[in-house]
């Protein structure tokens, strides 16, 4: 009984160590979704992008608009470290999340530091995979 305990463990820490795909666990690109967001709460850009494909698209829905923020790994880079530098306080927490094999839709709660004190909002994200990793995100107008 040790020896399955401890072959599901390595299984589980390689899905993690490395590029996830649907292959190493049913819940993969939702554990792809949960270290995006750690990531992006430590602000540590590096390692957003090494869960992100080469050709990761980044868009902005606002009503019948669609928003292309960044196409490609340097393009997100860059606005990611702008991101963090106008806003050095903003940190998200996912509190619904669902999926399909290559989707998954969550709703995120971002919060930040204003003027006034501590203010938070509610948005929708749907992450797209390809080859387990984040090939397209599209993010819908926040709400109070």
């Amino acid at each position: 009984m040790r020896l399955m305990h401890w072959i599901q463990a390595v299984l589980l820490l390689t899905c993690l160590g490395g590029s996830v795909t649907a292959e190493c666990t049913p819940g993969a690109p939702q554990q792809q979704v949960r270290r995006f967001i750690a990531a992006f709460n430590a602000q540590d850009v590096d390692a957003m992008l090494a869960l992100t494909h080469a050709e990761i698209e980044w868009f902005s829905i606002d009503g019948d608009k669609l928003g292309a923020e960044a196409r490609g790994r340097e393009a997100l880079r860059t606005y990611m470290l702008g991101y963090f530098k106008s806003c050095p306080s903003c940190r998200s927490k996912l509190t619904q999340m669902a999926h399909t094999a290559a989707r998954v839709s969550a709703i995120e709660v971002a919060s930040w530091q204003g003027k006034g004190g501590r203010r938070t909002q509610r948005g929708m994200a749907v992450y797209e995979f390809q080859d387990g990793l984040i090939r397209r995100v599209y993010y819908f107008p926040s709400e109070p």
